[in-house]
């Protein structure tokens, strides 16, 4: 027999905890002494012990984890139990992995501050050219809101061009515009250049838009060569060229996406962002 001291200590928990679990009956002692209430425990409930602080890691409630304990949950119901808590893991994990790589984009950007320069900007005029076109709302311009929306809006879009048979007339853009009384929100527009003569009923039909994007008469333009993740510095060195060169900036920059390949360590895009003497 141990006494609660040594028995926490062997389980790697808190006395204080041994007497919660007491308390709501989730692992009574083997004998409390009636003249000075010592809780007394034996070797064996160190498997009780274990599966309590196993199940508890899970993210069950210490209610759930008695009926489970208690058998009060068939075999059916503690396996649907533990495939939700497996995927709600799952889900969190890729969660943190994401923003793990934001930050480490991030600081990439604060090493490389002052590295990338200014001549790397090119300012042209950008043509004009017809589109076929998809829109989503993302709750924010940050990379955590645009990525999950922009990804799956461009495979719909390429979904319905292919089922209508019409061709990519060149590179595909993403343009952006925040919506009016949206607390941040940005209207994400995702396009994909196509042929002039492109029948309207058929964009109809096929439940995309056609528009014609007009030309920009002047933009500071920049290469970015990697994930869009590491594309921060490559903004910042457009405003640091358009603040130091006597523009203005008139609007969200467009993305021209030169290369896509299945890494998108390996993506070329090119930033458009209009600009107009100050």
């Amino acid at each position: 027999m141990f006494n609660i001291g040594d028995f926490a200590k062997h389980g790697r928990v808190s006395v204080r905890m041994l007497r919660h679990y007491d308390a709501i009956g989730l692992l009574r002692p083997a004998r409390v002494d009636p003249a000075s209430g010592y809780r007394s425990y034996e070797a064996a409930q160190l498997a009780r012990l274990n599966r309590v602080i196993a199940l508890k890691e899970l993210g069950f409630t210490l209610q759930q984890v008695l009926a489970v304990l208690e058998e009060r949950v068939d075999a059916a119901e503690l396996r649907g139990m533990l495939r939700l808590r497996r995927a709600e893991l799952a889900a969190a994990m890729a969660a943190d992995a994401q923003r793990l790589a934001r930050v480490e984009a991030r600081l990439r950007t604060i090493e490389s501050e002052g590295h990338m320069s200014a001549q790397d900007v090119v300012l042209k005029r950008v043509p004009p050219v017809r589109v076929a076109e998809l829109t989503a709302v993302a709750a924010s311009y940050q990379p955590e809101d645009i990525g999950p929306v922009i990804g799956p809006l461009f495979a719909q879009l390429c979904g319905r061009l292919a089922e209508a048979g019409v061709a990519h007339a060149g590179p595909s853009v993403a343009r952006y515009e925040d919506v009016p009384d949206g607390d941040g929100a940005v209207l994400i527009r995702v396009a994909v250049p196509v042929g002039a003569s492109t029948p309207a009923a058929v964009a109809g039909e096929y439940g995309f838009e056609l528009v014609d994007l007009p030309a920009i008469p002047e933009a500071a333009t920049i290469v970015h060569r990697g994930s869009m993740d590491d594309a921060v510095g490559a903004f910042q060195t457009l405003a640091r060229f358009i603040a130091e060169n006597g523009y203005r900036s008139t609007g969200y920059a467009r993305e021209l996406y030169l290369e896509c390949p299945e890494t998108p360590a390996d993506w070329v895009t090119e930033f458009q962002e209009p600009v107009v003497r100050g």
